[in-house]
């Protein structure tokens, strides 16, 4: 059996991605900036958040099993803060990733 080779490749000093993070943020907020004075810049107005807003809430709300475990979770923090107890109680239940986030659309739909 015949053993391939590849070849390693060297991590290149060019590029966005080769940048620290702070100088990653250092030239986006330039862009950003640079948009917004030339008004090429896409600023939300309420509508467009609102209806953006409820698209997202309608998707994330298909997945049923998400819906029961953050309402369980909501009603339990409840329980715990008119009793008095810490939030650190035993009775904690963790979220788990939905499969069905925003922006996703489920088979079917």
């Amino acid at each position: 059996m015949a053993t391939l080779i590849v070849p390693e490749r060297t991590k290149s000093n060019r590029g966005f991605a080769s940048m620290t993070p702070g100088k990653q943020k250092e030239i986006a907020s330039k862009g950003g900036k640079a948009a917004h004075a030339q008004g090429r810049a896409h600023e939300f107005t309420p509508d467009e958040a609102r209806t953006a807003g409820k698209k997202g809430g309608e998707v994330v709300s298909r997945d049923r099993s998400h819906m029961a475990t953050i309402g369980r979770a909501g009603g339990q923090a409840r329980g715990r803060n008119r009793a008095g107890t810490s939030h650190d109680s035993k009775a904690h239940v963790e979220l788990a990733p939905s499969s069905h986030g925003p922006g996703s659309v489920s088979p079917g739909e």
